[in-house]
């Protein structure tokens, strides 16, 4: 499965979904953003069916940005059944958020 790239409506509505939701909160001009964007895709693929995985440009949707708190990018954060369980801020190793994933399944 692809890689989503959420607008504030597909964003709820991936979030109304039952299961795993991992969003990287990121932006074009964001050098670390960039850094990160090939882990995500890694992760996209690796949890393909297990795992929603997308993104959303904080510059293109402010509004969502704002509504969690989003200070720093890449802020990278985990739902399960539309709740935040855990949140990301800034490149780490992709073994990091495997863990973060596996402990969620």
């Amino acid at each position: 499965m692809a890689l989503n790239h959420y607008d504030e409506k597909s964003f709820n509505e991936a979030l109304a979904q039952k299961g795993l939701l991992l969003v990287d909160f990121w932006a074009e001009w964001c050098g670390p953003c960039k850094m990160l964007g090939p882990v995500i895709e890694q992760l996209a693929a690796d949890f393909d069916g297990k795992v929603v995985v997308g993104k959303v440009n904080v510059d293109d949707e402010p509004e969502l940005a704002q509504k969690y708190g989003i200070m720093s990018i890449p802020t990278v954060m985990l739902f399960k059944d539309g709740e935040l369980v855990d949140k990301k801020i800034g490149v780490m190793p992709p073994q990091e958020f495997v863990k973060l994933i596996n402990a969620n399944l």
